[in-house]
């Protein structure tokens, strides 16, 4: 059953904890706004095959970058709880009434909060490099993509967190698998670029269909469709959230 009260205690708990740590902010955009200067002013000439040369390389960066800074914020969000689960907090949520689901769904939406929010910064921040923002109401569509697009990759985080314990080793295992997401995604060239068999993973990686998704609202350009990248987005979130909540009903977690 799901506890709104619960849900709502634990996005907070999140929402301070996101607020009192200034390093935190900044240290989660520094990165993607030193690749959005590098290479969108270093590449910039360049003309990419499958980029429509109406839209330059920065315009088309930008929404890869946003996905970027989704998929990093997201994923490591399963570290906070490795780190509730040593300081002894998860122990004490994990037996009080509240449902797995609700503890869940609390993690998620206080994970999604706080990665939307780096994730416009980003956004906005691009305006300073020449970046065109489109109207608001397709920023407010963008906003639900990157919904979703956090939701699938904290739930990841969460997944991998059930079953592990030592930070360092979620650390290790994180990097091996979202750096090859981030590169599979066509954050950074168009996936129709990569050598056939490639493709097919590019094509299993959920980020690629949030990118595309995103560049479709931002910049009017979406190799797939809007439509069913969000279809696709909005059933592999709604599947992780099921085996997320699965993973929290049993006893490792703790």
């Amino acid at each position: 059953m799901i506890q709104p009260a619960a849900i709502y205690v634990l996005w907070l708990r999140e929402m301070l904890k996101f607020v009192r740590a200034k390093s935190r902010m900044i240290g989660a955009i520094a990165m993607p706004v030193f690749m959005l200067i590098f290479l969108g002013m270093g590449f910039r000439r360049v003309e990419f095959p499958g980029l429509p040369p109406e839209i330059s390389y920065l315009q088309y960066l930008v929404p890869g970058i946003v996905g970027m800074t989704l998929l990093f914020t997201g994923a490591f969000t399963g570290m906070s709880v490795l780190m509730d689960r040593q300081f002894g907090f998860l122990k004490e949520v994990m037996v009080t009434p509240a449902s797995r689901i609700s503890i869940v769904l609390g993690r998620i939406a206080g994970g999604a909060t706080t990665s939307i929010i780096q994730a416009l910064m980003m956004l906005f921040l691009s305006v300073f490099l020449g970046f065109a923002l489109p109207a608001i109401y397709l920023i407010a569509a963008s906003v639900v993509i990157m919904l979703f697009i956090s939701i699938i990759f904290i739930c990841i985080g969460l997944i991998l967190s059930s079953f592990m314990k030592d930070i360092h080793g979620f650390n290790t295992m994180t990097n091996f698998i979202i750096f090859p997401l981030f590169l599979l995604s066509g954050a950074l060239f168009p996936v129709q670029n990569l050598p056939a068999a490639v493709r097919v993973f590019a094509y299993l990686d959920p980020l690629t269909y949030g990118v595309d998704a995103l560049r479709g609202v931002l910049i009017g350009h979406a190799a797939i469709g809007v439509a069913p990248d969000v279809a696709i987005l909005f059933i592999v979130s709604t599947a992780l959230i099921g085996i997320s909540a699965w993973c929290f009903s049993g006893g490792e977690v703790l």
